[in-house]
């Protein structure tokens, strides 16, 4: 069982978690980011807090590990690899849908393990449900890192995560970095519409 003091180590030693001002996808300003695609830089990190989520999940049947694209690809095969099962993962279409391609396949009845780095929204992560459950797999579970909501987001499955923290946000009309004059970073992938 890992712990939670571990897995602050990792995610320090890894970079994973910044100290700034930083403008989030949700247009929301916060002073701590957590890159957690970092983690999957070093084997060693990777392996450590991802066998320690599938050990959560060891007991649940699980037959197949799915994340959505980029994210969670590296994620999922590792999952899938401490849990001894196949993975796949989702990603968008040409229309910016998610959706299974690459001739990857759930059955009916299949036991699902859903997983993501980081958990904030989870919206990602209910769009993958969505297509698990229209192709008629059984969500078994979902599984992140990273849960940044503190245990807020509700799936309507069993949710777990490595490590539960509520990182501050902040609206950009209040935020107190704003005010001091610190300037504005926006790391991560995604662009802000």
């Amino acid at each position: 069982m890992i712990t939670n003091d571990r897995v602050l180590e990792v995610l320090k030693e890894a970079e994973v978690l910044l100290e700034g001002h930083f403008l989030l996808t949700s247009g929301r300003h916060s002073n701590r980011y957590m890159q957690c695609a970092k983690i999957f830089q070093y084997t060693k990190y990777s392996e450590e807090l991802c066998a320690a989520l599938a050990e959560k999940f060891a007991h649940a049947g699980v037959e197949l590990v799915i994340g959505p694209a980029i994210g969670a690809i590296q994620m999922a095969y590792e999952v899938s690899r401490a849990l001894g099962v196949k993975n796949i993962f989702a990603e968008r279409d040409s229309e910016g849908v998610m959706a299974l391609r690459r001739s990857f396949t759930i059955e009916p009845g299949q036991k699902v393990l859903i997983v993501e780095d980081v958990v904030t929204t989870g919206g990602s992560v209910k769009e993958v449900i969505e297509i698990v459950k229209a192709l008629g797999g059984e969500v078994v579970g979902i599984g992140a890192i990273v849960d940044r909501s503190a245990g807020k987001v509700d799936f309507g499955a069993r949710f777990e995560s490595v490590l539960s923290i509520e990182i501050q946000s902040f609206d950009a009309k209040e935020c107190p970095m704003c005010k001091e004059g610190s300037a504005v970073v926006k790391p991560g992938s995604r662009k802000i519409s």
